[in-house]
């Protein structure tokens, strides 16, 4: 079994697919955290320069992927 090629192939893409999925569940977990707050804490509240960069990067993605999906 341990040396059979495709068994290492499928626990390194189970692994990466793990640690992906675990990043995502992080992320969403900290986003819904965000939403529970008051809505006054919230908005008195500045957000870091750091987290904006990162949400523009994201929807920067979003909108290529969808431009490439409509050049199709």
């Amino acid at each position: 079994m341990f040396q059979n090629q495709d068994f290492w192939i499928g626990l390194g893409v189970g692994v990466l697919a793990g640690i992906f999925g675990y990043k995502l569940m992080v992320e969403r977990e900290q986003q819904l955290l965000a939403l529970q707050q008051p809505a006054a804490t919230a908005a008195s509240a500045t957000v870091p320069v750091a987290e904006l960069q990162r949400q523009k990067e994201e929807l920067e993605d979003m909108i290529a992927a969808q431009e490439a999906a409509q050049a199709k």
